[in-house]
């Protein structure tokens, strides 16, 4: 296999240069041709080393955006007319990481070799999610590849916008709640060793409140490497132990149970399972693998089981709606009903289409009304601490006045 640096130039008189791996320059003249182009001069190197997912820099990736770009933008070349092969040159030109050139180029390649596209795609299933895989392989199987990407583009990019609207409601009691240790590390490092001195020297016999500030400020200053690498290994620990089946199903549990972030995970995933089994459907993908697709986009291992059990019983010639009705604990009321409506209309999808849009909007409004609401807690947990540390400080003073 060679290396090709190449200029050619398109039926409509657009001379471009790029470049290809080709057994041989007969190979190479073959595949331009093929694209419809005209090849004009060819520079042979040494063959290129196969980029690999594994050996790409950990800071080498897709982002969301790169991945919606993408899908649209070649599903309104293919609308235009362009053929797969000659869109994919294009999208390869217009690349702005080189990560993402490689990927194009052994796509464009592999199409140029007579392999499907969605076959192309799996080849990087750490870039391309099987959903984008299998909607493209039913578009292909349909005739509807444009449509199919359009779909996708529309459905990864409701994803990814949902996705952004949790963390930003969540960005600002992160950010107060991380202050807050800071500045009680702070405290407990400089200020209170200082204020504590000076009963000590006093014979000031200290309350218990004072005397767990003092005894958390002696951790923390003379500790406090001990401390961090303990909650380290920590942390660690619990990372380990979320990655396996029992603890990713604990943790799954315990997120249902915290006040307002429960609920609104609950439609969120309500919202993202509705969007992705319609844009499925509406795709032409089989009932059964749509509800599979769906269960691996779903991160909270409890809805995912929902959906295996979901498949599973239309497997067997059963209704899907039976199984949502089995775990309204998990699925709202009102995504079950309409499931139920959809399969005896034989209109899922449409229904599936119209809860995605209503719980979106309801997660919207939601993460943006969650930072009214998580700040009173914020507030009361900070005079809750200021108030514990005024009462330790005060207590020791009135004990000296008294022995005064």
């Amino acid at each position: 296999m060679s290396h090709f640096i190449f200029r050619a130039k398109t039926a409509a008189g657009e001379v471009y240069e790029n470049q290809l791996d080709a057994a041989d320059r007969y190979e190479l003249y073959q595949i331009i041709r093929n694209n419809g182009d005209e090849l004009i001069s060819a520079e042979e190197h040494a063959a290129k080393k196969n980029v690999s997912l594994g050996s790409i820099n950990l800071f080498q990736r897709v982002n969301a955006a790169d991945k919606i770009n993408f899908a649209r933008n070649l599903s309104s070349m293919l609308a235009a007319g362009l053929a797969l092969s000659r869109a994919l040159s294009v999208l390869e030109r217009q690349a702005r990481t080189p990560l993402l050139k490689t990927i194009l180029a052994d796509l464009s390649l592999s199409i140029s070799k007579g392999m499907t596209f969605a076959d192309a795609l799996s080849k990087h299933p750490k870039i391309f999610p099987n959903l984008l895989i299998s909607m493209v392989h039913a578009g292909e199987q349909g005739g509807s590849l444009s449509d199919t990407l359009k779909i996708v583009a529309l459905q990864m990019e409701n994803a990814n916008l949902l996705t952004k609207r949790i963390r930003g409601a969540l960005i600002y009691p992160a950010v107060i709640i991380c202050l807050m240790i800071v500045i009680a590390i702070l405290m407990f490092i400089f200020v209170i060793p200082t204020l504590l001195k000076t009963f000590t020297e006093l014979n000031v016999q200290l309350p218990w409140t004072t005397q767990i500030l003092l005894d958390i400020s002696n951790l923390v200053k003379y500790q406090g490497i001990w401390v961090f690498l303990a909650l380290i290994a920590l942390g660690f620990g619990l990372y380990k132990w979320i990655r396996t089946p029992s603890g990713k199903s604990t943790l799954d549990s315990l997120i249902l149970k915290i006040p307002i972030i429960g609920p609104l995970s609950r439609e969120v995933n309500a919202a993202r399972t509705s969007r992705t089994l319609s844009s499925l459907l509406q795709s032409g993908v089989e009932v059964v693998e749509s509800m599979n697709i769906t269960a691996g986009v779903l991160q909270n291992v409890h809805f995912k089981n929902v959906l295996l059990k979901a498949a599973e019983a239309v497997g067997k010639g059963e209704l899907m709606s039976k199984v949502f009705a089995e775990h309204i604990d998990l699925y709202p009321v009102f995504l079950v009903e309409m499931i139920s409506v959809g399969e005896e209309s034989g209109k899922t999808s449409e229904m599936l289409f119209g809860v995605a849009r209503y719980y979106e909007d309801d997660v919207d409004q939601k993460t943006k009304d969650m930072s009214t609401v998580i700040e009173p807690f914020i507030m009361i947990g900070i005079a809750a601490g200021v108030g514990f540390f005024a009462v330790a400080m005060i207590s020791p003073m009135y004990s000296l006045v008294n022995a005064i």
